[in-house]
């Protein structure tokens, strides 16, 4: 059963909390609005998508910076219960500081179920609309993917390659696709200067086709100006736009990693990141909980600012951490496993010296 004390402590959590998401999140949609609505209006973007598109904007920013508002939040509220001795009225009324911790963990606990649920299966739907948008009409003729120099594995016996990559035209160039058979020996190889998705007639057309069969010593060529055919292949597979990750759900984004571990992708590091990042997520919100209680419960001669102006310092830290370690496990080859686990570590340990001090 939770105590009055319980109840006090976990209506200002939640309250404060949600008071955040409605202050902030608005004045961030009216600054995104007033740096792009020149886009928006030079590329005629309809009013129903600039709708949408807020709206799942609001969803995808939220969740990106709900462990900052959290943080935020604790110090905020716990810092004017310092300020008005209700701590130390609470701790000297015989409340050890660990049952005084009680409503802020379950308060916690009550965020990171809705982060979690909000990082798995909502957002990736808010995050398709979002970054349609952005490349649509607010990063116009910009690619969203790679476009050069596509290898692609679809099996253990195809391989597929193009030169480059055109989205918008559903065009490839300089394509090759090689079979092999078990012993690992090139059973055909087709190549043409060309391929294009015809979608009306659901097929490929290859242009300069050219196809190299190998029996043993002997190969047989066959060569045609243009050849409809189909494959077993989606010509917008070939390069995923670089957000896919963001796009896809719990079980979605686990499908999706393993396939491109069939594939051999060059950038699956980046894929595994995500999945790690949105698994750490909740455990975030317990770490920053407990750090935002420790600054913020004692008493300081500067108050409120004193403690915001450290909570501040120690989120752009942390930022400044999750950053460096996501760009090293995407451009070097570090574990994306690592990259998540030592800034919640470091900063986990942070949170333990911190609360030992506070609790003296």
């Amino acid at each position: 059963m939770l105590s009055i004390i319980d109840k006090y402590i976990l209506k200002r959590y939640l309250a404060t909390f949600s008071l955040m998401l409605l202050l902030f999140i608005p004045i961030g949609i009216m600054v995104n609005l007033a740096e792009q609505i020149g886009k928006m209006i030079d590329n005629e973007a309809p009013l129903n998508e600039i709708v949408m598109y807020y709206v799942n904007f609001t969803i995808y920013i939220g969740n990106l910076l709900f462990p900052i508002f959290l943080f935020l939040s604790v110090i905020f509220f716990t810092s004017k219960l310092a300020n008005n001795t209700e701590i130390v009225a609470i701790l000297s009324s015989g409340v050890s500081y660990g049952r005084f911790l009680r409503p802020y963990i379950i308060g916690a606990s009550m965020i990171a179920v809705l982060m979690f649920f909000m990082t798995m299966f909502i957002v990736p739907n808010a995050s398709v609309g979002f970054n349609e948008f952005k490349y649509k009409y607010l990063k116009k003729g910009k690619q969203d993917r790679v476009t050069n120099n596509i290898f692609n594995q679809l099996n253990e016996t195809d391989f597929i390659y193009v030169s480059s990559f055109d989205p918008a035209r559903q065009l490839g160039h300089n394509f090759t696709f090689e079979r092999f058979n078990e012993n690992n020996e090139l059973d055909f190889k087709i190549s043409a200067a060309n391929i294009r998705w015809v979608e009306k007639d659901s097929n490929y057309r290859l242009t300069s086709y050219k196809k190299r069969t190998v029996f043993g010593d002997t190969a047989f060529i066959e060569s045609k100006r243009r050849l409809d055919t189909i494959f077993a292949f989606d010509i917008g597979d070939l390069t995923p736009v670089s957000y896919v990750a963001e796009t896809k759900n719990l079980f979605e984004l686990d499908t999706f990693i393993k396939d491109q571990k069939r594939k051999g992708a060059s950038n699956i590091n980046t894929y595994i990141l995500v999945k790690y990042k949105r698994w750490a997520l909740p455990l975030t919100a317990f770490i920053l909980t407990l750090i935002a209680v420790s600054v913020s419960s004692v008493k300081r001669r500067g108050g409120m600012g004193a403690n915001l102006a450290f909570g501040i310092l120690i989120a752009f830290i942390f930022i400044f951490f999750d950053k460096v370690f996501g760009v090293l496990a995407e451009q070097s080859g570090f574990s994306p496993l690592l990259a998540v686990i030592i800034p919640n570590v470091v900063f986990g340990c942070l949170a333990f010296y911190l609360l030992q001090n506070a609790k003296r």
